[in-house]
């Protein structure tokens, strides 16, 4: 025990005595440990986001979208190939144990007027049950209701986007018209804001019509029923997977699609959605970590050099040491604890680079930053790691040194 105190006293001097040579040595560990944790502060928390954007969109939601259109080789992506119909909800929500509310929309971007104001957004006719399936709350006034779509009401509901361009008060716009399409809309709500889509696209730049009024004032669609979209709410999480075996194999009967074949639908949960973007997110923290551990072999490096450089420098003083006594073994843990506490210091100083860059980041960028414990202990066992692997060799030359000869080192 004695050994090792008095060899990490001998290092603390060292550093002491050269602060200048040791600051620089120690400054690619500094900033690779500092790199590393705000690489995976930031990585954690944009992950941290983008579920948090996945959970906005709906509770325990499925989400079926029409399928692709194909001409001439040419795909025409999700909704391009009226697929859906208004009675393949009706058959869900009747025939599928696992599913709480189901709803519908027809989505087109249209023009919207009010007064001198104008906005070009999407225009979703859809039905009082979106509400639920999305959780999406109302901030002023009401949703559209089933009296609504009954009578095909010349009703709308802004997205909180829409609202704050077209209106300089939203708690003013209720009751005011509007023009969409030329046809006048009278505004009944304000919906919450929702934010962005894990994809960027902005929720809240959207305005909601009655699914009867859409299609028979806005659309003008020659196929009666179409939908774009169906979602699904299942009663709990635990009934997700149940819930889209059942939608599947319902849509599937419905559209007499074989066994072999391909669907002419797509569906996605928000557990898929979610997996997919937290592998991405993984891959992309994992390789900026990687390129942040470059600094960290860079500094053990340094510390190697330096350390073989303070070898031959004392070399006169291990010929000193091995006359009065000290053994291989003393040697090499004097250079190997000097070299380790080297490293330690530099890691402990790179954490609490790591620590403020991350909060600085919050702070300027507005980017969400996990300060991650299990993060900053790796970081130290590594700097300490560094250390020993970059200063074992440099502590063995050192203690193989031949008493004599290092006598007469010059």
């Amino acid at each position: 025990m004695n050994i090792w105190l008095t060899a990490l006293r001998l290092a603390i001097g060292s550093l002491r005595a050269y602060k200048v040579r040791s600051f620089l040595t120690m400054l690619g560990i500094i900033i690779g440990i500092g790199s590393v944790i705000v690489m995976i502060n930031v990585g954690r928390g944009a992950e941290v986001n983008i579920q948090e954007q996945i959970r906005n969109l709906g509770s325990n939601m499925l989400m079926i979208f029409s399928g692709s259109s194909r001409s001439g080789g040419v795909r025409g992506g999700f909704g391009t190939k009226p697929s859906l119909r208004v009675k393949d909800a009706e058959a869900i929500a009747r025939e599928c144990p696992a599913v709480a509310e189901v709803t519908y929309s027809i989505v087109k971007n249209m023009q919207i007027v009010a007064g001198n104001s104008n906005w070009g957004t999407s225009v979703q006719g859809t039905t009082p049950e979106y509400r639920l399936v999305r959780n999406w709350p109302v901030k002023y006034g009401e949703f559209i209701n089933a009296h609504h779509m009954k009578s095909a009401a010349s009703v709308v509901v802004l997205g909180s986007a829409v609202a704050e361009n077209l209106f300089e008060s939203w708690e003013d716009v209720i009751g005011q018209k509007i023009r969409i399409n030329n046809f006048p809309f009278r505004i009944i709500g304000v919906m919450n804001s929702k934010g962005r889509t894990p994809a960027g696209r902005d929720q809240d730049d959207v305005v909601f019509v009655p699914y009867t009024t859409a299609m028979r004032k806005l659309m003008g669609s020659r196929l009666p029923g179409v939908v774009h979209f169906i979602g699904v709410s299942a009663h709990s999480k635990q009934l997700v997977a149940e819930a889209k075996r059942e939608v599947e194999e319902l849509l599937r009967q419905r559209h007499r699609i074989l066994t072999e074949a391909d669907d002419d639908f797509t569906l996605r949960t928000l557990d898929e959605i979610a997996a997919a973007s937290e592998k991405t997110g993984n891959i992309m923290t994992l390789l900026l970590t990687s390129v942040a551990a470059v600094s960290l072999v860079v500094g053990g490096i340094g510390i190697m050099n330096v350390m073989l450089v303070s070898v031959t420098e004392r070399t006169r003083e291990i010929g000193i040491r091995m006359a009065v006594g000290a053994r291989e073994r003393d040697v090499l843990i004097q250079f190997l604890v000097e070299s380790t506490t080297m490293s330690f210091v530099g890691g402990l100083l790179g954490i609490l680079l790591g620590i403020g860059a991350s909060r600085a980041i919050t702070h300027l960028a507005k980017w969400p930053t996990i300060i991650s414990i299990d993060a900053i202990f790796l970081a130290t066992l590594f700097s300490a790691a560094v250390g020993i692997f970059f200063g074992f060799y440099p502590a063995r030359k050192a203690a193989s040194l031949d008493p004599i000869e290092a006598l007469n080192y010059e």
